[in-house]
C-alpha cells in the first residue's frame, strides 16, 4: 500500500512557475508508475504526464508539452512536476496517483489528497 502526499501548489501570476511535488511512502514506491491529474471547476479530471518506475517512459498531454516536465528521484520516493509558462487554464487541483507497473490508466490505485494551483493576475 501506498500513501502519496503533494505539496508546492498556491498561486502565481501568468507566465510564472511552480514546482509540484509527490512524496509517497509506502513498500516499493519505486515500482509505480506516477501520474499527475488535474481537476478545474465544473471539467472531468483529465491526465497530465505520467513517469514510469525507470523513468524510461514519460508522457503529457498535449496542453502541457514544452512547458512541464515531469522526473522521479526513486531514493527520495518523490515524483516532481515542474510547471513553467503557467497559464490561466492551468488553474486546477492538482492530483498525484499511482499504479503498480510501468503505465498510467485513469484508474490508478492510490491518489494523493490534490494541492490546488491557482494562475492568475
Amino acid at each position: 500500500q501506498l500513501q502519496l502526499v503533494e505539496s508546492g501548489g498556491g498561486l502565481v501570476q501568468p507566465g510564472g512557475s511552480l514546482r509540484l511535488s509527490c512524496a509517497a511512502s509506502g513498500n516499493n514506491a519505486d515500482y509505480y508508475a506516477i501520474g499527475w491529474f488535474r481537476q478545474a471547476p465544473g471539467k472531468e479530471r483529465e491526465g497530465v504526464s505520467c513517469i514510469s518506475p525507470g523513468s524510461t517512459r514519460i508522457n503529457y498531454t498535449d496542453s502541457v508539452k514544452g512547458r512541464f516536465t515531469v522526473s522521479r528521484d526513486n531514493a527520495k520516493n518523490t515524483v516532481y512536476l515542474q510547471m513553467n509558462g503557467l497559464e490561466p487554464e492551468d488553474t486546477a487541483v492538482y492530483y498525484c496517483a499511482a499504479r503498480f507497473g510501468a503505465y498510467c490508466r485513469a484508474e490508478m490505485t492510490y491518489w494523493g489528497q490534490g494541492t490546488q494551483v491557482t494562475v492568475s493576475s
